[in-house]
C-alpha cells in the first residue's frame, strides 16, 4: 500500500512540476495570434550560440519568473543561431532584432502587438537585460517597462 501511495505521489507530482512550466513560442506569427487572443503583451528573449546563460539559468528557469510570465506575457524565444529553423523565419527574427535595436544578445524587448486589416503592428515598450540583482529586480524592472505609469 505503502508503495502504490509513493508512486502516485510521484506521478501527481511530477504532472504539477509540468504544469508550472512556461510555454515559450519560437514563432513570432503564432506568438502575435496568442497575444491579440490573449491581449497581452510579447517578451521576446533574443538569444543565440554563445550567448551568456545567466538569463535563462537565473531568472527565466525560476517559479518567480514562470507565474509572473503566465499573468503578464507571452513568452517568445528567437534564438539567432538556430539552424533548424527555415531562412524565412531567420531573416524575419534577424529583421525584429533589427527593428527593435537589439545590438547584443542575450536581450529581452517587451512589445505590444496589434493586428489590423491583415497587418502586424509592434510597439516597442522597452529593452532588458540579464540582471545580476536576482529575479525580484528583474520582475521588479519589467513591471516598469510594462506600466510605466
Amino acid at each position: 500500500m505503502l508503495r502504490k501511495l509513493l508512486i502516485l505521489l510521484l506521478f501527481l507530482g511530477s504532472f504539477f512540476v509540468n504544469a508550472q512550466e512556461a510555454i515559450w513560442r519560437t514563432d513570432i506569427n503564432d506568438a502575435v495570434a496568442v497575444s491579440a487572443e490573449k491581449r497581452k503583451p510579447l517578451l521576446i528573449f533574443f538569444t543565440g550560440q554563445g550567448a551568456n546563460p545567466k538569463l535563462q539559468n537565473e531568472i527565466f528557469s525560476t517559479r518567480e519568473f514562470e507565474e509572473w510570465s503566465k499573468k503578464n506575457v507571452i513568452l517568445v524565444k528567437l534564438d539567432l543561431s538556430d539552424a533548424s529553423i527555415e531562412n524565412d523565419a531567420k531573416e524575419q527574427n534577424l529583421r525584429l532584432k533589427n527593428a527593435f535595436g537589439i545590438e547584443e544578445i542575450p536581450q529581452v524587448c517587451f512589445t505590444s502587438v496589434s493586428v489590423r486589416k491583415g497587418k502586424t503592428n509592434f510597439n516597442k515598450l522597452g529593452l532588458i537585460s540579464y540582471l545580476s540583482s536576482g529575479v525580484k529586480a528583474w520582475i521588479s524592472e519589467s513591471n516598469l517597462i510594462l506600466n510605466p505609469e
